[in-house]
């Protein structure tokens, strides 16, 4: 049975069928899973964010009229595009895959995921280097 309000228990299916909790070992194992995986999501974001800002500060990437995009980007700015594509997606996947853990419904697999995303932003983003730049992100996952 799914549940479709919060509920405490030890017994949850987290994304797949083979990911079922029995025990109270294997509900504390998948809760620091949970934990792990958002505080990585957090880690993701932040090197996406520091890759982006050493893009930006490249001067050869930077123009003096910020509205008129250059014809001559060689190979590096491609290649530095696809790059922040395959991180962002990968980013992406990582934030819908612990929206859908959520929607377990389970109160303790809630806790943990905010908790370590709480915590993945106390040490990976919460720098001086995340009020230099806006992101462009519209997910509010981000």
């Amino acid at each position: 049975m799914m549940h479709m309000t919060f509920y405490w228990g030890t017994k949850v299916t987290i994304l797949f069928d083979a990911w079922t909790t029995n025990s109270y070992t294997s509900y504390a194992i998948s809760l620091l899973a949970c934990f792990l995986i958002a505080v990585f999501y957090q880690f993701i974001e932040g090197w996406r964010i520091k890759l982006k800002l050493l893009a930006s500060s490249n001067p050869q990437s930077s123009l003096e009229a910020p509205l008129i995009q250059s014809k001559l980007v060689g190979a590096g700015k491609s290649s530095s595009k696809i790059a922040g594509s395959i991180v962002f997606g990968i980013n992406s996947a990582i934030g819908y895959m612990l929206m859908l853990a959520i929607m377990s419904f389970n109160a303790g697999v809630f806790v943990a995921i905010v908790v370590g995303i709480a915590v993945g932003f106390f040490v990976f983003r919460s720098g001086d280097d995340d009020d230099q730049v806006v992101v462009d992100n519209p997910c509010a996952c981000a």
